[in-house]
């Protein structure tokens, strides 16, 4: 009976904790866009480099795998970096994020739906992203400045695959959060390609990134084969 009350106790403890980075996440997610919104850059800047540890450590306690962990924080090295208003913080920036994007391909791969779904309803998809893909290098390609039109365009090989598996492979969840990603960083792109934005850009970024790594990981999450899934199962149903 003790062991069981301590054993109990554990686990809400545990589960506490668990919301409370949840909380703390959504609380930081929702200052950082309000500072945009408000145009308090101070705001911003304080909020911004505390999401993606907050939303790693939330993946963590639930047992999330390294890989999903390390593109979290490959993701916060971005996020920082590109606080810096300078190319080489821009090429360093998008370097990361590249690395967190091949961290989720091998995650995808390694726990996704297995690959005769992924035959039967990958085929489509693949020809979405693969024109999506070509428009997007096409149409920014004149536009960029001449020394970010490589790494720009391998980067964004490396997202639309990123973006297709999630689809692909992680289900719908995890699909709409890797749409979003490329939608973020596509308007990253546009303005630097010095297109016409929305007012207020940085805000509509960091909106549909936020929305993109949330879905990113909850989608993940809940595959079935991901081990935080099982950890979650198997947390929820010990006496």
């Amino acid at each position: 009976m003790e062991t069981r009350y301590r054993r109990g106790a554990g686990q809400g403890d545990h589960r506490r904790v668990t919301r409370l980075l949840l909380r703390a996440f959504a609380l930081a997610a929702a200052v950082d866009l309000v500072s945009l919104a408000a145009g308090w850059d101070i705001g911003h800047m304080v909020a911004k480099p505390l999401l993606m540890p907050l939303l790693a450590a939330y993946a963590a306690s639930r047992g999330a795998p390294r890989l999903l962990i390390a593109a979290l924080l490959l993701g916060w090295g971005g996020d920082v970096l590109l606080l810096f208003d300078a190319d080489p913080a821009f090429l360093a920036g998008m370097a990361s994020f590249a690395a967190g994007h091949v961290c989720y391909i091998v995650l995808f791969q390694k726990y996704g739906t297995d690959i005769a779904t992924v035959r039967a309803r990958g085929g489509f998809l693949a020809v979405i992203y693969v024109v999506v893909l070509a428009t997007t290098i096409q149409s920014l390609w004149p536009d960029l400045p001449a020394d970010l039109r490589v790494p720009v365009a391998g980067y964004s090989v490396l997202l639309t695959v990123m973006a297709y598996l999630a689809a692909a492979r992680m289900g719908r969840v995890a699909g709409i959060g890797g749409v979003l990603f490329v939608l973020s960083d596509t308007l990253i792109a546009s303005g630097v390609a010095d297109w016409d934005q929305l007012p207020r850009p940085d805000l509509w970024i960091m909106l549909t990134y936020v929305a993109a790594q949330s879905l990113l990981v909850t989608g993940a999450l809940g595959e079935r084969r991901l081990p935080g899934a099982a950890y979650g199962e198997v947390r929820s149903t010990t006496p």
